[in-house]
């Protein structure tokens, strides 16, 4: 039976950064493939009816401390950026024009990288040019291909189809298409059922 692992996920979510950290590992020791799943999470939120931990008073503070106790435990880097949230618009279109272009493998840990380990500011576009520009990409020339109007089309047939399968958080994993898990801390438990499929 083939092993298919689809992570919605968007960049402003640092949830899903933590989740992206461990995915080539999960994948090599599972055998599992993992297929990419941009999605605007705040209009999934808005469909959901649900809010992002940030705006809630309650929530706030205490989830800047609490991802950063998720990173020291998972040993990765972490930072909150002092520019939040982030506009992942343009960002996650950048995902499908790294993929036609090839450089899809560059391009996301770049961007998950700017914004989660360095605090980069990608609402600035001087700034972005410049993580762009870090990975070998014509950044203008980038960034106006994710104008086009069959990538916008993409991104929302892409978080459509999220609001109808349920996903109403990132990051969110579905197993061959079937069973669902919310949130990075499920990892194990994916790792798990990955693990018995035959």
């Amino acid at each position: 039976m083939p092993k298919l692992l689809e992570f919605f996920f968007d960049f402003t979510s640092p949830a899903a950064y933590l989740a992206w950290t461990q995915l080539d590992g999960l994948a090599e020791r599972t055998g599992a493939q993992i297929v990419w799943k941009p999605m605007l999470f705040g209009a999934v939120l808005k469909e959901a009816g649900n809010k992002a931990n940030i705006e809630v008073p309650a929530k706030a503070a205490y989830t800047i401390m609490d991802m950063k106790r998720c990173a020291d435990h998972l040993s990765v880097p972490f930072v909150w950026p002092a520019e939040f949230p982030v506009n992942s618009v343009p960002l996650l279109r950048g995902c499908f024009v790294a993929g036609e272009d090839k450089v899809f493998h560059d391009y996301v840990p770049a961007i998950w990288r700017a914004i989660w380990v360095d605090g980069k500011n990608l609402n600035d576009i001087a700034v972005l040019h410049g993580v762009l520009g870090d990975i070998g990409l014509d950044a203008p020339a980038f960034l106006e291909k994710c104008k086009a109007e069959d990538v916008k089309e993409t991104l929302r047939v892409h978080t459509a189809e999220a609001v109808k399968r349920g996903v109403f958080g990132a990051p969110t994993f579905f197993i061959n298409g079937d069973e669902m898990f919310w949130g990075h801390d499920r990892l194990p438990y994916i790792e798990r059922a990955l693990e018995n499929l035959s």
